[in-house]
């Protein structure tokens, strides 16, 4: 009996598992709203299945300590560790800024238009008002030991879609992602039955400003686009997922922990922060 194992081979039937999952009851709805519904459904249940327990998935809206809103999001990865609340309204999710690891707008495919914006506009719109929110970010006991606050966390922003109708090649798209700058920039992307992609940016923050907001927001607005990579479209969800895990556990790493005297000012009470 052979000591080695195909990698490919494995990796090919975890796409094939995943193509299975995300494609249920998918081509079944036909009302239009109700088949949008049902796609980020079926992709927030897709995400919630393969990423790690410390991940939490859900269609939200992002709050920050000031009162502000984000755009209604199909799609939001966040942390619950040191975001302990999650407000519930009417069936919405208000999740605070600072929990935020990911957002995600939800197409059934890559060419589209809402009013005058394509799909990629309207996407990017969408992240930055979750970038332009305030985030707080405080010291924590680690180990037993205090640590300082730590500087704001990336927010990973992508787009999702079954297919994609464009020209079958990358043109198009890379040029989508071109005209995107600032807080509106994308990372990431997934069509399916086409493959996905990553973008790659030069630019670095500038880890000698104290003032993180700042910080985070000039990194955004001063980086600029590089090059997109692809992927094989056989894989397509294997490949977005190993970039998103990587982006999430190696590039971001755990988010700050949140100010909650910030929020607990909106009911007009301090916290006690020493015991």
């Amino acid at each position: 009996m052979s000591n080695k194992i195909n990698i490919g081979d494995l990796f090919a039937g975890l796409q094939n598992q995943m193509v299975a999952q995300l494609n249920t009851n998918r081509e079944f709805i036909l009302h239009s709203g109700s088949k949008g519904d049902s796609l980020e459904n079926v992709w927030i249940e897709w995400l919630r299945k393969y990423l790690p327990n410390r991940y939490c998935v859900d269609k939200a809206i992002v709050i920050d300590s000031t009162g502000s809103l984000s755009h209604q999001l199909d799609l939001v990865i966040y942390d619950q560790q040191y975001t302990p609340f999650v407000f519930t309204q009417n069936g919405i999710h208000y999740i605070p800024a600072e929990g935020v690891y990911a957002v995600f707008e939800v197409k059934p495919d890559f060419q589209g238009n809402v009013a005058s914006d394509n799909f990629f506009e309207y996407t990017g719109k969408k992240i930055e008002s979750v970038r332009k929110l305030k985030r707080t970010s405080v010291g924590i006991i680690n180990a037993g030991i205090p640590q300082s606050p730590r500087a704001l966390t990336k927010i990973v922003g992508g787009i999702l879609a079954s297919t994609n109708t464009y020209a079958k090649n990358n043109n198009t798209i890379e040029s989508h992602l071109k005209s995107l700058t600032g807080l509106q920039s994308i990372e990431m992307g997934c069509a399916v039955d086409y493959g996905s992609f990553y973008v790659n940016y030069d630019g670095e923050e500038n880890i000698s400003n104290t003032n993180f907001e700042e910080r985070i927001t000039n990194y955004y607005l001063e980086r600029t686009f590089n090059s997109t990579t692809f992927s094989k479209k056989e894989n397509s969800l294997v490949t977005f997922f190993l970039q998103l895990t990587r982006y999430l556990q190696q590039s971001i790493g755990t988010v700050a922990a949140i100010d909650l005297n910030a929020y607990a000012k909106a009911v007009g009470f301090e916290i006690d922060e020493k015991i």
